[in-house]
């Protein structure tokens, strides 16, 4: 059975800024001193097959994970179809994320997550 999607932390949009602040906590950008947070509650998008055909490609979606690891502001950078982008935006909401880490203190980061779609 092939997998119906996979996630990807992947560099956010170069159009942010290196450090932002958001509710008084500072924000970065994954690089060299930063460990990235780590995905620990995957929740599956949930989707229709009204039209009996699979979706498949994939969704990027931007979000910032906060230093409790929680994601914050999810939003769709690169989508598919509007139920299937808000599907995943929802699906993210849920997750949770072991956070990422500057000297050995947890951060809040910015990162996009890349949900994959799949034929079976």
């Amino acid at each position: 059975m092939a997998t119906w999607w996979r996630v990807l932390l992947i560099l956010s949009a170069a159009a942010w800024l290196a450090i932002a602040q958001t509710d008084d906590e500072t924000v970065y950008d994954l690089g060299p001193e930063i460990t990235p947070p780590r995905v620990i509650k995957q929740v599956n998008p949930h989707h229709s097959m009204d039209h009996g055909v699979r979706p498949v490609g994939s969704v990027t979606i931007a979000l910032i994970v906060t230093s409790k690891g929680l994601p914050k502001d999810p939003h769709v950078v690169k989508g598919l179809d509007q139920e299937l982008d808000q599907s995943a935006v929802d699906a993210v909401k849920d997750w949770r994320f072991a956070p990422a880490q500057k000297n050995g203190k947890p951060v809040a980061v910015r990162v996009s997550v890349q949900i994959q779609f799949h034929e079976m």
